[in-house]
This record gives structure tokens, C-alpha cells and sequence, in this order.
């Protein structure tokens, strides 16, 4: 193999990310190694070229082998066929090597009912695989990012209440304890769903663990099903027999969701930030319908401090609209049916 393109490596990987490349293509010729992203977390992701063919390496942080390891998480997905094939994976020396998959945008893909149906394929797919290690507790992990958000002072007045006083309404309805618990992901948004024009595949596995399985439901539905059709279509694909309860709760979810990833991108929107930044508290008119296609078409970026603090607000306004209407008040009365 060629080692020209080793010094794309970090210094302190260099001699491992070889080691890994020699031993998954021995004498093929690396004709590329680009850097894909660093990430938010610690890992790198780089696109390699072999024999004309492209995979991938992610060079993260070593890991003891157990099956909390992210190292386990992935193989039981590619093995399950959700996420892309395994070439080699050394949790010691933190590298991991996969296929790399194409990617085609799935909404240019698949629209409407049909694309519904392979969302909720995908997620069918990453609940059926069998992993016991449980993951934090969700109602303390959102009590958690709450606080932070109340501490960081980023954003108040009178839509953030609203909007914190009526979750604290849900909190004391929502079945936390319920234990059927799945196998999830935990960050299905768009960048971690790829689509080589017939599969969907699911990528960066750190953050999964055994969770709700609402978790993952609401969340991709989130990003992708706006329409009552498409939400009958994603939720009977899941479950087969659908009620009232799971529905409702579903419902509830999608809105506990949003909260979630609104106090995610308010924490970047922080950290990006000193602590006497004045932050713009305008909240009125700034909608999902408005950010998304900013987001979509590039003008607006998650990469930056606007991109960041515009989709919080975004999303905590829409998980406020929601619950205010009759449906929400009808599913909170539907989850408090079955304490």
C-alpha cells in the first residue's frame, strides 16, 4: 500500500490509523485520505480511497471492550444491516474502518407516504438488536440539560417559561419508568441517516443505548414526517396495530424532543459565546417553517453561532405551539389514563 497520505493523520494516530489501513487492504493502493468531519465529539472521520474503492476510518478514542462500548454498539448495527459493513474495528487502539456509503439526500430519494415507510423500517431495524446495557436515566438527563440551559442565561422571558412550565406538566405524566426499553440510536436528525439511492443507513453510533423507543421515533419524525398521512403511514409501519395510547404518547414525545435538541443547539449557542454576550431575546416569528429551508439551503449552518441559536428558538416556539393546542391537552389525558 501507499503511505503517502499518512501524514493526514494526527501524529499521535499516525502509526495506529497505518497499522489499521495495512492490515484491512494489505497491499492495495491508498490512493486518497480526506478528512470528513471532526465532529462535536472526539473522533475524526476520514474517506479512504483503496483500490479504487472508498471507505471509511474514524479514528476515536480507545475503548475497553465491553458491550457499552461504542465499538460493540457498531458492530451489532452493521451486523443487524443498519449500518454500513464492518472492515475492521480495534476498540484498543480506537479505530474503526466501514464501508463508505454514497450518500444521496433521502427526501430527493423517497417523499411522502414511501419514505415514511423506510424511516420507520430503519428504526424497526435498530430496536430489534439485542444489547442489554442500559444508558442514563432521560428524565434526568432533560432535568440536566434544563439546568444548564437555566444557568447559562442564554435565553428568558415569557415563550422560554411558557414553555419550561408546561413541560413540567408533562414530566409528571410521562411513563419515565415504563420498562420496555429498546436498543436506540438517540440522534436520528438528518446527517446521521444516509441513503445509497435504495438502503437507508445509520451512522455514528456513540450515543446509543437502551432507551425509549419514542426517543428514536419522535425524533426522526422530527426532521421528516409533516403531514397526519405520513404519520399514520411511520407509526402502523412500526407498530402494525396502533392505539390511542401509543399514539398520544408518541405526540408527546415529538414535543419532548424538540425541547431537547432547542436546549442542545442553546448550549452550543453558549459555548460559542462569552458569558456577558448579549444575546438577541427576540423569540416572535422565529418558526421551523422559516429556519428549516434557511437550514436546508445552506444559508443557514448548525456549524455556527446564528445557525445554532435561530433553530433553538425555532424549536422550543414549535414545541410551545403544540402544546397549547387541544390535541396535546387530549394526549396528556390519553398518558394519564395509564399511571
Amino acid at each position: 500500500m501507499s503511505l503517502n497520505y499518512s501524514e493526514v493523520f494526527p501524529a499521535d494516530r499516525r502509526a495506529a490509523a497505518t497499522a489499521a489501513l495495512e492490515k484491512t487492504f494489505g497491499n492495495a493502493v491508498i490512493s486518497e485520505v480526506t478528512l470528513l468531519k471532526g465532529g462535536l465529539s472526539s473522533a475524526s472521520v476520514y474517506k479512504v480511497i483503496a483500490d479504487n474503492r472508498p471507505y471509511v476510518i474514524k479514528l476515536d478514542l480507545p475503548h475497553a471492550n465491553t458491550a457499552a462500548d461504542p465499538f460493540e454498539k457498531v458492530a451489532r448495527a452493521a451486523e443487524a444491516g443498519i449500518a454500513p459493513l464492518l472492515c475492521y474495528s480495534n476498540a484498543e487502539a480506537g479505530i474503526i474502518i466501514s464501508e463508505f456509503v454514497e450518500n444521496k439526500p433521502i427526501r430527493s430519494i423517497f417523499s411522502g407516504e414511501v419514505l415514511a415507510v423506510k424511516l420507520a423500517e430503519a428504526v424497526k431495524k435498530i430496536h430489534a438488536i439485542s444489547h442489554a446495557v442500559p444508558g442514563g436515566n432521560l428524565e434526568e438527563t432533560i432535568d440536566h440539560m434544563l439546568a444548564g440551559f437555566r444557568h447559562n442565561n442564554i435565553l428568558s422571558g415569557p415563550i422560554p417559561d411558557e414553555c419550561l412550565k408546561r413541560y413540567e406538566k408533562v414530566k409528571t405524566l410521562y411513563p419515565w419508568q415504563d420498562t420496555d426499553k429498546v436498543f436506540s440510536h438517540n440522534d436520528l436528525n438528518p446527517s446521521n441517516i444516509l441513503c445509497d439511492g435504495e438502503a437507508v443507513w445509520i451512522i455514528d453510533w456513540d450515543t446509543a443505548f437502551v432507551n425509549d423507543r419514542f426517543i428514536d421515533l419522535a425524533g426522526v419524525a422530527n426532521f421528516f414526517i409533516h403531514s397526519p398521512e405520513q404519520e399514520a403511514v411511520f407509526l402502523k409501519t412500526y407498530f402494525g396495530e396502533v392505539n390511542d395510547y401509543k399514539i398520544s404518547r408518541f405526540y408527546v414525545m415529538r414535543q419532548i424532543s424538540r425541547i431537547i435538541y432547542a436546549m442542545m443547539m442553546m448550549q452550543l449557542a453558549a459555548q460559542a459565546k462569552s458569558a456577558d454576550y448579549a444575546h438577541d431575546q427576540h423569540m416572535e416569528g422565529v418558526y421551523l417553517k422559516d429556519v428549516g429551508p434557511l437550514l436546508g439551503s445552506g444559508k443557514l449552518s448548525l456549524a455556527t453561532y446564528e445557525g445554532q441559536f435561530m433553530y433553538g428558538k425555532a424549536l422550543m416556539n414549535e414545541a410551545l405551539q403544540q402544546m397549547r393546542t387541544a390535541r396535546f391537552e387530549e394526549a396528556l389525558h390519553s398518558l394519564s389514563c395509564h399511571i
